[in-house]
């Protein structure tokens, strides 16, 4: 089965997550990806506290399936000419250096674009390529603390709340990707390559449009929340079950809170002033909150998750990660061998988030070790195709 990214070709130069998380994407729906790497590797490859995972560590797992990996000094001329060698057979290049480095490596837009005048060229950086705060360093965290993402979580009071996983990197890395399919689509109709600058600031400011659009068209931030959802309802919040796990209720539509008032055998709150509309219980939120909280002590989390769910009612039972793979669909994890994995070389990884048919995403590929492909490339590029 051919992926619609078959026959697309990526030199990769960009290294830990947001970069190599768009790669990963386009991977994922077939194009072919030569991670450029420096002579020590990606250093996402030795990522975390465990050391019996170096080289081959989780994160680095992650976002590196199906690529192709050689280790060249750019600074040194024969390797920089083998890097100028793929990049001239390949239609996108990615790279996530600090601005201004890739050119003065030799591989700026001017001069990939002399060499390869279609090439779709992407930039990922802290805060983009010509603002300001372009020389800044910048990680996942910091970003998540200068777009106010940090702000957004927890409640009125509380202190800065980090999301729990890199969201910075891998929003912008499928920002990354995404731009880059735009380009593609682009040449198709133009033949014109593109410059593509992808900034994690900006990114993040998009991916956060929710929150932001609100300040930008009244002039007032949204009021931090909890656990409590986007409408301010009680009952679009968290509750305590009988056995101490918690569900997640969503019930923002008139004809849910109608259902879930039958469910509950409350239907007195349907006619109750201080319920009876969404503005109300927002006002009474308190009132109500405590109502739903006692109910919700009577039964396991896993009972209200499947009997509201089954009437129309939206509620999840609070799951960790581990537990919430056990939920997956088809295809939503690739399974796949790693040699030399501490634990076993069955893994599971996964996919790109949709189902496609046809040109399903997807490999079964493993990620590389560093310099794995080295022969196999050298031979490509001398073979002239």
């Amino acid at each position: 089965m051919t992926q619609p990214l078959a026959g697309i070709r990526v030199a990769d130069f960009s290294h830990v997550m947001a970069g190599p998380f768009a790669s990963h994407l386009l991977r994922l729906m077939g194009a072919e990806v030569i991670k450029i790497e420096s002579p020590n590797g990606d250093q996402f490859r030795n990522y975390g506290s465990n050391r019996e995972y170096d080289g081959m560590s989780p994160a680095f797992i992650a976002a590196n399936v199906g690529k192709k990996s050689i280790a060249l000094d750019l600074k040194d001329p024969k390797d920089s000419e083998i890097a100028r060698a793929i990049v001239a057979r390949s239609d996108v290049l990615l790279e996530n250096f600090r601005p201004g480095v890739i050119a003065r490596l030799g591989f700026g837009y001017d001069a990939v674009r002399a060499m390869r005048p279609g090439i779709v060229f992407c930039s990922v950086s802290g805060y983009g390529q010509d603002s300001p705060q372009r020389d800044w360093p910048a990680i996942d965290n910091i970003v998540q603390a200068t777009s106010g993402m940090m702000m957004l979580s927890g409640a009125e009071g509380d202190p800065p709340v980090r999301v729990g996983f890199p969201i910075v990197d891998t929003l912008t890395g499928q920002t990354a990707a995404v731009a880059i399919l735009g380009a593609l689509m682009q040449r198709e109709r133009t033949g014109e390559g593109a410059y593509i600058d992808v900034s994690m600031l900006d990114a993040s400011l998009a991916f956060m449009t929710s929150a932001l659009t609100p300040y930008l068209v009244t002039g007032s931030p949204l009021r931090r929340l909890g656990n409590t959802g986007y409408s301010e309802l009680p009952t679009a919040a968290l509750y305590e079950a009988r056995d101490g796990r918690h569900v997640s209720l969503g019930v923002v539509q008139e004809n849910q809170f109608a259902a879930l008032a039958r469910e509950l055998g409350r239907q007195d709150w349907l006619g109750d002033p201080r319920y009876a509309t969404a503005d109300a219980r927002r006002a009474n939120f308190d009132a109500m909150h405590d109502e739903l909280a006692a109910i919700f002590l009577t039964r396991d989390a896993g009972d209200w998750e499947r009997d509201l769910s089954n009437a129309g009612i939206p509620c999840g039972k609070i799951r960790r990660v581990g537990e919430a793979a056990s939920l997956a669909t088809p295809d939503a994890l690739m399974e796949m061998s790693i040699a030399g994995l501490p634990g076993g070389d069955r893994v599971s990884v996964p996919n790109a988030g949709f189902r496609m048919q046809p040109g399903q995403p997807g490999t079964n590929e493993a990620p590389p070790r560093i310099d794995q492909h080295r022969e196999e490339i050298l031979q490509w590029l001398a073979s002239g195709q």
